[in-house]
């Protein structure tokens, strides 16, 4: 088959599988004359597909053809799709070739199951192994890792990539028993485990090669261990190909987080396939389901919140389509509020909406020196209909506006006009006295 050809269908085929994000690896560039690649500074062609993702890798997988028959897979046994595959040769001199073209960053790769896992994970490793050591390939490489691999194989792969993945695809072990049976979870979350052991290993073995003292003007440096994994590790869920709720996918992150230290746990909205199976469902969920997960997933990860505080009490499990997460937990629970912006501690400012992590950062610098003042948020520039219903400030007190039954109808008929809400927030504040609703729109 022609190249690009071959291309084209595994090309098409790798763009299912979102968890492609190059955050996190270690830096390293060609100056001084040495190799070729990068994986930090300028120079990079990026594209990104409508959803928003960044695809400025090479993302491909190196063959289609599969042995397992997952129904929710349009590359299993039983699809009736054009197959093809690459040699180990012809991806190392595609991953060149983009790259000297200055249009890619690197390279994602994963494939279907081929002979065995083992022998398909071996192709893998030596795409690798032949970009890092046969051309001293210095831009960053994405290795899918295949569960049922041997682990010495999987070993191999962390010395040569700087991110592994291993899949879970599905939040429940029931949606993998019905979708997938030829795949066991205890396989995969062992195989995560061992990558997860191994990065512990790697962070303890590098601590020890820090420079010992040997006596006055000598030092002596252990030798640093071999590299695996830099960037760590990722896995992706795949959302509303079964039955799990939201509330199922956030809890099953927060284990695999807990358990494994994973790097990121990504989401990606089931895509009806052809020739599907009855068990799948004819349509895809929302696009905004998925972006709702990433948000919640965010507030577990940096805000301090716990998965079960965010799924509370929603109805079937599942968040709502039209607030974000955050949001809505706060309609849902006015007791807490209003946040008091000069004396609350960091926790409950994060739980303020509208207030990211760096405007609470500014908010903590400046009430140190004065109190906080309406002008300062509008000087941050967050949304003010989101933050002044939920906050006190020197001049604002939301009053009545948090007690509104409408509350939330008006937000989100306002959340499209910031500007304008902005404008009207502001100029009741500086002439109404405290205690007074300072929402002329609310």
């Amino acid at each position: 088959m022609d190249l690009h050809r071959k291309l084209f269908i595994l090309a098409d085929a790798a763009k299912y599988d979102a968890s492609c994000s190059s955050s996190g690896a270690r830096g390293r560039d060609s100056r001084g004359g040495k190799g070729m690649g990068s994986t930090e500074g300028m120079g990079i062609c990026h594209s990104y597909t409508p959803d928003g993702r960044c695809i400025s890798l090479l993302k491909v997988l190196l063959t289609n053809f599969c042995i397992y028959d997952c129904l929710y897979c349009i590359n299993r046994k039983s699809s009736n799709v054009q197959r093809a595959r690459f040699s180990v040769q012809e991806v190392v001199d595609l991953t060149l070739d983009f790259y000297r073209r200055n249009c890619i960053e690197g390279l994602f790769l994963s494939s279907g199951i081929i002979r065995s896992p083992d022998y398909t994970m071996e192709q893998l490793v030596r795409v690798a192994r032949c970009l890092r050591e046969a051309h001293d390939f210095r831009g960053y490489i994405h290795l899918k890792t295949i569960p049922d691999a041997a682990p010495e194989l999987i070993e191999q792969a962390g010395r040569y990539a700087d991110r592994l993945s291993i899949n879970v695809e599905l939040p429940t072990v029931q949606g993998l028993q019905q979708l997938a049976p030829e795949k066991k979870a205890e396989t995969i979350r062992h195989a995560m485990g061992f990558v997860a052991g191994r990065l512990a290993a790697r962070r303890s073995d590098v601590v020890g090669a820090r420079p010992v003292s040997l006596g006055v003007g000598q030092t002596a440096t252990r030798a640093r261990p071999p590299r695996f994994s830099p960037a760590g590790q990722t896995t992706q869920m795949i959302v509303g190909a079964d039955r799990a709720s939201d509330a199922d996918i956030l809890a099953a992150s927060s284990v695999l987080y807990g358990d494994f230290g994973l790097r990121r746990v990504y989401y990606s909205a089931f895509s009806p396939i052809p020739d599907a199976a009855q068990a799948l469902p004819a349509i895809a969920p929302p696009l905004v389901r998925e972006h709702r997960l990433y948000q919640a997933d965010w507030l577990v990860r940096f805000y301090g919140f716990r998965h079960g505080e965010i799924t509370q009490g929603l109805p079937q499990g599942m968040l709502d389509l039209e607030l974000d997460p955050k949001l809505a937990w706060a309609l849902a629970n006015r007791q807490s509020f209003p946040v008091v912006l000069d004396r609350a501690p960091r926790e409950m400012l994060l739980r303020v909406p509208g207030l990211g992590v760096k405007s609470v950062q500014l908010l903590l610098k400046t009430r140190r020196v004065r109190s906080i003042r309406l002008e300062d948020l509008e000087r941050l520039r967050v949304p003010l209909a989101k933050v002044l219903p939920f906050v006190e400030l020197t001049g604002h007190h939301p009053g009545a506006t948090l007690e509104d039954a409408h509350l939330r109808q008006r937000l989100l008929a306002h959340g499209q006009h910031s500007a304008f809400l902005k404008q009207s927030a502001l100029q009741p504040a500086r002439t109404q006295p405290q205690g007074a609703a300072q929402l002329a729109l609310f």
